[in-house]
Order: structure tokens, then sequence, then C-alpha cells
């Protein structure tokens, strides 16, 4: 049975791999090298004794091919399939989202690309084949979005039973992305800070009908990170944390707002209404998917 390396830092790339993985059990033997905000979602998806390689030479020794995900926020993955290319082994990167995709090769200065690419839908698709004009390019079924889909399936009932009138606010942290791109905190026109005070100001403007406010953390930053929403506008029911699973959290809403997070397209999956806090001066939302609304556009 071949050996597969699993190589997974960021949160988007760690879902849709440990659910193939999970899809998969005995079509190979696997081994796990993980970090970040991965670790606890392998461990969630997989096992909690889950054995994790904290060596690089012996890992690729044991492994025959590589999954990788694709971070910014770290060099993991990348530092993996530069070795992988060094020592001829196979490597496939699997992208979670939708935009910098040569940037997610870069290391070193130099773009190292993989055997193979996996993309999980047909915007990415197209996007991927635009990019990589003679890369092997794979489209696959979203095993992350076709685990919720299958719950939202088995428990329709009592998850209808126990939506309420909340709105989730997914975070992200923009600021860093764009200092680590660009060196410049604000190359987007907007932060992570300003777009959620830019909600928060006109979310009474909006025609929805709520009670309370869910502040979801990324689980890359802090989880007091936006505690200052809670002096600053404490006119609504607000409150923050990242301590249930995201899925929970959306299935328990009726609206999630973010910038340009995958969770709002997990959103949509879960037939939420869904609007960007991108505030005007900022650059448009990247993600493809039209049923995502603008807050200046739905002002009452």
């Amino acid at each position: 049975m071949n050996q597969v390396g699993v190589v997974s830092h960021d949160a988007g790339g760690a879902e849709i791999i440990s659910n193939w993985v999970k899809e998969n059990p005995n079509k190979y033997s696997y081994n796990f090298f993980l970090e970040g905000p991965a670790v606890s979602i392998f461990k969630k998806n997989i096992s909690k004794d889950l054995i994790i390689f904290n060596d690089m030479d012996s890992f690729l020794n044991k492994s025959d091919f590589l999954v990788c995900g694709t971070s910014w926020q770290s060099s993991l993955e990348k530092r993996f399939v530069c070795e992988a290319n060094l020592r001829k082994k196979k490597v496939v990167s699997i992208l979670d989202h939708w935009i910098n995709y040569r940037e997610r090769f870069s290391y070193n200065n130099k773009i190292n690309l993989p055997s193979e690419i996996w993309v999980c839908d047909s915007y990415a698709l197209e996007i991927a084949k635009q990019t990589f004009t003679n890369l092997k390019i794979k489209l696959i079924t979203n095993p992350y979005i076709k685990s919720i889909e299958d719950r939202i399936a088995k428990n329709k009932k009592t998850l209808d039973q126990n939506v309420s009138t909340q709105i989730l606010y997914v975070c992200e942290p923009i600021r860093e992305h764009a200092k680590l791109q660009h060196g410049n905190e604000n190359f987007y026109g907007y932060t992570e800070e300003s777009a959620l005070e830019y909600f928060l100001e006109n979310v009474n403007t909006m025609k929805l009908n709520f009670d309370s406010i869910h502040i979801r953390p990324h689980p890359s930053e802090l989880q007091d990170k936006y505690n200052w929403a809670l002096s600053n506008f404490k006119n609504f029911n607000i409150t923050i944390g990242s301590q249930n699973d995201l899925i929970d959290d959306v299935l328990s809403s009726e609206i999630v707002v973010g910038c340009e997070s995958m969770a709002m397209a997990v959103a949509l999956v879960a037939r939420k209404r869904v609007y960007t806090s991108i505030p005007p001066d900022g650059r448009e939302c990247v993600l493809p998917h039209n049923e995502i609304k603008k807050i200046h556009e739905n002002r009452s």
C-alpha cells in the first residue's frame, strides 16, 4: 500500500485534506506533518491520538508521495514541495481558495511548482488553468463541502429548529496578509478592523432581522483581538469566540458576514444569506460567488 505524506498548516486546506483522508481510509497508509491550525483540525476530523511527524527527512523517507495544502501564513508546504522536487517525489498541492495562486508556491524568491494541482470547484479550475498552463490540474469533489452537505441532509429537521436570529461575523487576518505580500497593511484599501467597524456601523441600515452578533476570530488570530467591539458597540448583543466548530456556528445563524473568507463559501452551501463587509473604498471581494451581497447595496 502506498504511503501518502500529508503536509498542512492553514485551516482551509486542512479541512479539505483531512476530510479527503477520512473519505479514503483504506486506499493509502498516511503519514502526517502538521503545524498551526491544521493540528487541531486533523485531530478533530480523524483522531485525537493522531501521530504527527516532526522530522522532515524521516517523514519524506517514509512517504511515497505527498499531498499538501497551500498556505499563505506559513512556508511549511512550500518547503516540502521544494524538497520533494529535489528528491523527485510526486507531490500534489490542493488549492482551497481563489486568489494568489502563484504566490502560494513562491519560496526563496523562486516559484516551485508541484507535480499536480487539485482544485475543488469550477471557479478555481478556470483560474488555475489560466495561471499554470503546463501543469496537470485535476478537479475533485470538495470533501469538506461534501461533509457539510451530508451533515445538513442527515440533521435537517433538528438544524431548522435550532437556527437563531443571529448574525455570524467571520474574521480573517487581512493586515498580516497584505503586509507579508505587499509590504503595506492597508494595501487592499481596508483591514480586518476597518471592515468589522464598517459592518457594525451600518448593520442597522440593512434589511435584516437579528437579535445578536457573534464575532468568530480566524483560527490564526488571538481570541481577544476584537474585544474592542464589545465596548465600542454596546448597543448590540455581541459575543466573541471560536470555540465551536465553524459548521456549528454557521448552521446556528441566519446570516453570515465577512470580507472574503472561505467560511462565506461554506455558508452558501448551508443556504445562509451572506454579505461581504469590505468597505466601499476597499478592493472588490475576490470570492467568485454571485450570491454574496454588499452591505452598501442592501441598505433600507
